[in-house]
Formats: C-alpha cells, sequence, structure tokens
C-alpha cells in the first residue's frame, strides 16, 4: 500500500516541479545553441512548399515534433495528458505518455493515461522503465501497451534518476537483454530512451546490437531530473549526491551527434524550447524533436488552447528554417550545412582524441 500511495504522490510532485522553476541544469546547456545555420537566399520554392511531414515508427507525423513523455496516474495528469493528445491529434504530430508504472502498479489509475478517444490516429508512444520491464513477463507489458492503444514502447532508462529518488531502484543488471527480448516479443516497435542524461555512442551501439532502431536521447540541458529528486529528498546524504550530480548528463546536441551513422531513427529531446531547437536536432541528424517542460509551461498558462498555440508556432518555425535552408524535404533538412561551434565539435564521432 505504501508503494502505491509513494507512486501517486510522486507523479504529483513531479508534474508540479516540472512545472515551476530552478529544476534546469545549472551550468550545462543542450549545446544547440552551437548548431549555426547557413542561410539560403536563393531557395527557388513557394514557402508552402516546404513539407515538413515524416514517417516514424509507422506513422505519418504531419511535422517531426513530439509532444515529449510527461505525466500520467493522478487525476491532473488526466486532465493534462487528454488536453495534449488532443492538440498532437489536431496538428498531427506525435505524443508521449509517462510512466505506465504507476498504472501496473496502481489498474485503478489506467484510464488516466488512455487518450485514444482524444487522439484516435496520433503516434501515441507508452513508456515504462527498463528495470520494471525487466522485472514483467511480456504478456504484462503487451497489457499495458494495448490498453492505451500505444503504437510503440518507450523503455526509459534512468540510472541517475534512480540513484537519487528516495527509494529508487539500484539494480541497472539486464537492461540489454530487457530491449532484446521486448523487440523479439512485443507486438510495437520498442524505443530506447534515456531521462534526461543522453545517450552517447559506445550505448547506441549496443542498443543497436540488441534489435532497438529507434532511441529518444533525452539529453541534458533541459530539466535535470536528478535536480527534480534534489527537490524530493529528505535523507541529508540523497539529497547531498542529488546537489553533487544535479548537471550529470551527455548534452542533447552531442547525444544526437554521437548517434550519427548508426542507422538509429533519433528523437531529440531534453531541453527543446523552439522550433529553432527542432531544427537544429534535425540537422545534426535527428528525425524529429520532443518538446516537454516548454508544452507543459505553455498548457499551464493557458490550458489547451495555450498548448496548442505555442506547438503551432514550432511548426511554423521549423518550415521557416526548412526554407530558409533550401529544404523542402525533412531529409534534405538532416542534410542541410551547418556550422557547428564551441564544445560541440568535439562530441563528434569523428573528433580527434588528444
Amino acid at each position: 500500500m505504501a508503494d502505491r500511495l509513494d507512486i501517486s504522490q510522486r507523479k504529483k510532485d513531479h508534474l508540479a516541479l516540472c512545472a515551476g522553476p530552478n529544476v534546469g541544469f545549472r551550468e550545462k546547456s543542450t549545446l544547440l545553441e552551437h548548431v549555426e545555420f547557413v542561410h539560403c537566399a536563393l531557395p527557388e520554392m513557394h514557402a508552402d512548399e516546404t513539407d515538413p511531414s515524416v514517417e516514424l515508427l509507422g506513422k505519418r507525423l504531419a511535422a517531426p515534433v513530439i509532444i515529449a513523455a510527461m505525466t500520467g496516474g493522478t487525476d491532473r495528469a488526466a486532465a493534462v495528458n487528454r488536453d495534449l493528445a488532443a492538440v498532437a491529434e489536431e496538428l498531427g504530430i506525435g505524443f508521449g505518455l509517462g510512466s505506465q508504472r504507476a498504472m501496473h502498479t496502481r489498474p485503478e489509475t489506467a484510464w488516466t493515461f488512455e487518450v485514444r478517444e482524444a487522439a484516435p490516429t496520433t503516434l501515441v508512444l507508452g513508456n515504462l522503465g527498463v528495470v520494471q520491464a525487466r522485472q514483467m513477463s511480456t504478456a504484462e507489458i503487451e497489457d499495458l501497451v494495448g490498453r492505451v492503444g500505444a503504437d510503440a514502447l518507450c523503455v526509459h532508462l534512468n540510472p541517475a534518476m534512480e540513484i537519487v529518488q528516495p527509494g529508487g531502484d539500484r539494480d541497472f543488471r539486464e537492461g540489454l537483454d530487457t530491449l532484446a527480448r521486448l523487440v523479439e516479443t512485443l507486438s510495437v516497435p520498442v524505443v530506447a530512451k534515456e531521462t534526461g542524461c543522453g545517450l552517447s555512442r559506445a550505448v547506441g551501439e549496443k542498443i543497436r546490437a540488441a534489435g532497438v532502431r529507434t532511441v529518444d536521447v533525452s539529453g541534458a540541458g533541459g530539466t535535470s531530473w536528478v535536480a527534480v529528486e534534489a527537490h524530493r529528498a529528505v535523507d541529508p546524504d540523497e539529497r547531498a549526491l542529488a546537489e553533487e550530480l544535479w548537471d550529470w548528463g551527455i548534452p542533447t546536441a552531442a547525444s544526437v551527434l554521437q548517434l550519427r551513422g548508426l542507422g538509429l531513427d533519433v528523437i531529440a529531446t531534453g531541453g527543446l524550447r523552439s522550433g529553432s531547437d527542432v531544427a537544429r536536432a534535425i540537422a545534426l541528424g535527428a528525425k524529429a524533436g520532443g518538446l516537454a517542460a516548454a508544452v507543459l509551461k505553455a498548457h499551464k498558462a493557458g490550458g489547451r488552447d495555450g498548448a496548442r498555440t505555442f506547438l503551432r508556432r514550432v511548426i511554423l518555425a521549423v518550415r521557416a528554417i526548412m526554407l530558409l535552408t533550401g529544404s523542402r524535404t525533412v531529409a534534405d533538412l538532416q542534410r542541410t550545412q551547418t556550422i557547428l561551434t564551441g564544445p560541440l565539435p568535439l562530441w563528434s564521432p569523428t573528433a580527434a582524441v588528444p
């Protein structure tokens, strides 16, 4: 019973903290600001000829944008999920659910994750931690996926968050075996997803060897989930550890760059706040960009209409940058010329080692 109450309270805490201040990285950015586009003064196309649509996980998105995983498990979370899923349906973009661990532990909360009525055709991403997935049968996971009508399952990797979380997981063994099992046995595609600390090239290679073909880097530079847990910590040692690791992780732009050439479909999340950020991530090799905290704050300020307006402007900016780089399609934008400044080039897998 205590675990059930803890999960419910944790979800409430997370939603409140992520919509507020002082949960961002202190000294580390996404490094997306170090991606410079080369302006094309002769795009030789009408602005309406840009096509931002993209194929991802078996569905066609009208734009390469995803409302990234946030919440579930409480009444407030249910209202947020319904509103944002409805906006995703209107705009033709993707939508990610928060961790369905709460749904598994407390079946009575399943309704807070069920958004298909509001988003019948949307790309909906389910969500479960790799540690929980390791402990569950494929049939149990299949039930979670089926109950929400998810098109794919994000299996999130979050060791940094867990080791500072009160009562968090400590055993991270057999993660790759779990991914491989789900790729082989689950009826929907598996997405390997970090939780604010990014994916390195070495981890990307292991994930690909396990059969996963889509990843979400969820890099550093946006919301620090270590920071979120620092605010929740009661034990002085846990709080001290969270303070020390507050800025831990691979910046989002660096993580996308690290995964270049591995044959993975990359979703870039972690600190994206604008259409310019989405476009920069795509130019580094991502197929789509996901926004979470920025959407949550827009929703908090203006409800469904506020979230819709914000995301519509994100898409407009992506299309404008496509025109201004002479990119007719998202694939063209992935190949457009960029100048990488500051420390970002050092993260390239082809960078010389000093």
